[in-house]
């Protein structure tokens, strides 16, 4: 079948979205709002898109009035955030903070998020987290009613000691994290225990058709 997306209506375009492009890394976002309430929320809509700066980006989708959630107008008016990436461990309490709490309820408080002190923004690290990136926003565009792209510079990045396999050549046991992605459906997430390797191979000119002027 063929979906020419600006023909539906944005529900199905989401739904195949989220159904397609995965797994998706999850950012559990904390910000601090200027009222001083910390928020933490958790978004899949996000990667790592460059290392020279190093940077993220984040597609935070607005409210059903069409209003900025609390991630969104946090990180607009304070500039500061933390990405913190979700083991398995962290899924449930990260459930948890998916709730819908009104503006002056702290989701760190109402899910129980442990937290640390960030060193060079405001927003705290989820203790628990593997790894966690303090960011600084770089851009925020606004394209389209219903969403917002967030891309923030990596100012510091916090790897839990036990899975630094060897610090000199930066080394990360990554499989040891034991991170949890996003798949399709109202809940369905993937385990990243299943992995295979491919050497990266190098141009063959035998492999180019004769002919083949490109």
């Amino acid at each position: 079948m063929k979906f020419v997306m600006a023909d539906l209506p944005p529900r199905q375009r989401y739904k195949l979205l989220v159904s397609t492009v995965t797994p998706r890394p999850i950012a559990w976002v904390t910000t601090r709002g200027t009222n001083g309430v910390v928020n933490a929320a958790p978004y899949s809509f996000f990667n790592a898109m460059g290392d020279d700066p190093p940077l993220l980006v984040l597609g935070l989708l607005k409210d059903a009035n069409g209003a900025d959630k609390d991630t969104a107008t946090n990180i607009i008016e304070t500039g500061e955030f933390v990405v913190n990436l979700v083991s398995e461990q962290d899924a449930e309490t990260m459930n948890l903070s998916c709730v819908d709490a009104p503006r002056e309820v702290s989701e760190i408080d109402y899910a129980g998020i442990a937290t640390a002190q960030a060193t060079r923004v405001a927003p705290p690290l989820i203790a628990t987290a593997p790894v966690s990136f303090e960011c600084v926003k770089r851009e925020v565009l606004e394209i389209g009613p219903r969403q917002v792209i967030a891309v923030g510079e990596i100012l510091v990045t916090h790897i839990r000691d036990e899975f630094i396999a060897d610090p000199a050549k930066l080394h990360i046991d990554t499989a040891a994290m034991q991170l949890i992605g996003r798949m399709h459906g109202a809940g369905t997430y993937l385990r990243n225990t299943d992995t295979f390797t491919m050497a990266r191979p190098a141009f063959d000119p035998a492999r180019v058709p004769a002919g083949d002027a490109r």
